[in-house]
């Protein structure tokens, strides 16, 4: 995986755990949906990734 790719699913995973937490603080629904939408996209990026790295590997 690359660092580029690592660094922005974690800065994604870091907004939505923000966005979900202020969600949960303010009592908007909205916005602790959807910051736990980020995190899961963070976990896809994170899988994808891995999966590219797990292949790379395999064919060298």
């Amino acid at each position: 995986m690359s660092i580029e790719d690592r660094a922005k699913a974690v800065a994604k995973n870091i907004e939505g755990k923000v966005q979900e937490i202020v969600g949960e603080v303010t009592g908007n629904p909205n916005d602790k949906a959807e910051g736990q939408a980020k995190q899961a996209e963070s976990q896809v990026r994170h899988t994808v990734e891995n999966i590219k790295d797990d292949i790379k590997k395999s064919l060298e």
